[in-house]
Formats: structure tokens, sequence, C-alpha cells
């Protein structure tokens, strides 16, 4: 978010298309995060990674997984929900849905927590907002990314075709209106305080 770049520049052309009606608003965001640089606060993740999620092709899209905003701790965030950068331990969060990977699927488990090999499989990892300010948790919230990723979740249901969407928290759960027939997964929370409600022993 350096520049004013057009979208079909900067993410997949499939997505480019379908975020054509927001593409003011990202543009209108990346204003605000200019403006965070400029006043020496910064934000998370780096630029090039606040709209990683869309890089890959909207009809490669099996599987969506919604995050709330980017880990808020420098280095942490990549532009993946739950994801974090290669050589980072993965914080408990994360640790709780590979701890459930294995229980459920019975499969290795991953040995790092960057989980671009998923989106590489068709999963999206998308977060509800996409930046946050360092150390603050939800500080963006309200900011329109909401807008933006409502309108992504809205293409993937006017997509058609398979889809599945999982859906970890109330936050996230409060989207199951506009995702229409698409089948649901929901749970508590990976997070610390709420994993024990439900998380374990519960798919996926």
């Amino acid at each position: 978010m350096t520049s004013a770049k057009p979208l079909s520049e900067i993410i997949d052309p499939s997505w480019a298309r379908a975020l054509a009606p927001v593409e003011p608003t990202v543009h209108e965001i990346g204003e605000r995060l200019r403006q965070e640089v400029a006043s020496g606060v910064g934000y998370l993740p780096a630029g090039t990674d606040v709209l990683r999620a869309f890089t890959y092709p909207m009809d490669d899209v099996r599987v969506l997984i919604v995050g709330q905003d980017p880990y808020p701790t420098p280095g942490h965030p990549m532009g993946l929900s739950f994801s974090v950068a290669p050589g980072v331990k993965p914080p408990r969060s994360l640790e709780n849905i590979f701890r459930e990977l294995v229980s459920d699927l019975d499969v290795p488990r991953p040995t790092s927590g960057d989980l671009t090999p998923w989106c590489q499989q068709g999963v999206m990892l998308l977060n509800r907002v996409l930046t946050v300010r360092p150390g603050a948790p939800a500080s963006h919230k309200g900011w329109g990314w909401e807008k933006v990723t409502q309108r992504a979740i809205e293409a993937l249901v006017e997509r058609g075709g398979p889809l599945v969407a999982i859906l970890w928290g109330r936050p996230a759960q409060s989207l199951t209106p506009m995702l229409g027939q698409t089948p649901i997964i929901a749970s508590p929370h990976p997070s610390p305080l709420s994993a024990s409600r439900g998380v374990f022993g519960s798919p996926p």
C-alpha cells in the first residue's frame, strides 16, 4: 500500500474485477495508511502483504477461513489470516489450529506457521480487517476494510461452485447471512481464551 496503484497491478485479475466496486475504498484506506507512516506510527502487515489474500485466483478458492485482523506484533503478520511469517513461532491461536488439525485428520503437525501452502491448495485466509496499528489490536476496525472484505465474500458466493466457509468466533459467524447456501462449519475462535469452549474436539 505504498502508492495508489490500480488493483489490477497488485492482485490477481479475477479479484481485481470482483473488487472493482470497492476499489475507491481501498485507495482511501491506502491514503490513511500512508499518513500513518508519515506520522511515524506505521501499520502491519508490510504494504506489499496487505492484499496478499487476493493474489491467488478466485476460481481456485474451495475453502474460506475468516479471521479478525492481523497479528499486532511486528514481524508476525504476512497478509493471511492466522498465518505468520516464516521463522516466527506460531502464536497460541495457530498452535490450537494445528492441534485440532492433527486430532481431526490424523496428519503430521505443520512444521511452519506460514500457511502459504494452504492458499496454494485452495484455502482463502481472509481477515475481516486487513491492517492494524502495531501493538494495538482492532485499531483499524471501521476504516473501511469491512466493506472490502464483504464484497470479496459476496463475490465468492456469486461465483458458485465448490466452497465451504469455516467461521471461528462470533465476529466471523456474523457473516453467515451473506454466505447464502454456502456450507458453513462454525466453532469458537481458536484463541486461548475461547478454544476450550468448543474448538477442541470439533470439526474441522
